[in-house]
């Protein structure tokens, strides 16, 4: 009796547990000194981030032989401060995230509600597309796009709304599947409502908690895919400070300078860790499939 009762008290608790449940902290403050630094960076970077010095090339960083107290974090071998860039490329990791995600969550969702909810030969159409896309390769567009164009911000919004569109659609034709059925979008056709009326007076504000877990969940792979275009030369052109410019200009200097590297590489990691982890938890606090278990 009382082991019965004791479990069913833990099955009605857990609700309340995980509608306390509160973010991480640690992740938390991680993108939250992200989008500081971003908004903030002419104010808390010590130096110019492009600007440097021959005179004070590869400077080792604080508690090293030949360190200086101007560069806590060392310089790099044109003499630029690493720490004014690592503040500086926060801002393009995180506009690159926003902007990106932001264009590709829209179309992808727009195309995926259409394709949903009109079915047929819109459908049929919209997810041969999706086939398509992501049958051809995100690098090889970037490299053609370079070819064609310079490198450039453009270039890499492009890229990321090519590889990420076809999942905001897939997502979002799944749910409208699903959501055209229920009873709320019978009784609206019975009002009299368009077809226009309900899918975004009715259907899309029930899409976007899916689409927002997705969005989560993709901004550190975004962060990642900048940073591997940079690395590649057909991202974010130098001299802008750019983490995977950073770890490409360190890449021949290793065993000398190891924090030219490094350093950048560290930021990406911990970024898109805290990132995940977020995403995580916002999933579990969104997603309806997950508020049912």
């Amino acid at each position: 009796m009382s082991a019965s009762g004791g479990a069913a008290r833990d099955v009605a608790a857990a609700p309340r547990l995980r509608e306390r449940r509160w973010p991480p902290v640690a992740p938390l403050v991680v993108v939250a000194l992200l989008v500081v630094s971003a908004l903030f960076a002419p104010l808390l970077a010590p130096r110019s981030p492009v600007e440097g010095s021959l005179g004070a090339r590869l400077i080792p960083p604080i508690g090293m032989e030949g360190s200086r107290a101007e560069h806590p974090l060392g310089t790099d071998r044109l003499g630029r401060d690493t720490l004014s860039r690592l503040v500086y490329g926060a801002r393009i990791s995180l506009s690159v995230s926003i902007v990106g995600i932001a264009l590709t969550g829209t179309v992808g969702g727009f195309l995926g509600l259409l394709a949903g909810f009109l079915g047929g030969w819109v459908e049929t159409l919209l997810m041969r597309l999706v086939d398509v896309s992501l049958s051809l390769p995100g690098i090889l567009i970037a490299v053609l796009l370079s070819v064609v164009f310079e490198p450039s911000f453009t270039n890499v919004i492009i890229v990321v709304a090519f590889l990420l569109w076809p999942s905001y659609a897939r997502l979002a034709r799944g749910e409208t599947l699903g959501l055209k059925q229920q009873e709320f979008v019978a009784l609206a056709r019975v009002a009299g409502c368009s077809s226009l009326t309900i899918m975004f007076r009715h259907v899309v504000p029930n899409l976007v908690p899916s689409l927002l877990v997705l969005a989560t969940l993709h901004v550190g792979y975004v962060i990642v895919l900048e940073a591997a275009l940079s690395f590649l030369g057909v991202g974010i052109p130098p001299p802008t400070p750019s983490w995977g410019v950073m770890v490409a200009d360190g890449r021949g200097l290793i065993e000398q300078a190891w924090w030219v590297s490094i350093l950048p590489g560290v930021a990406i990691l911990v970024t898109v860790l805290s990132l995940n982890i977020l995403g995580d938890w916002v999933r579990d606090r969104l997603d309806p499939k997950l508020r049912q278990v």
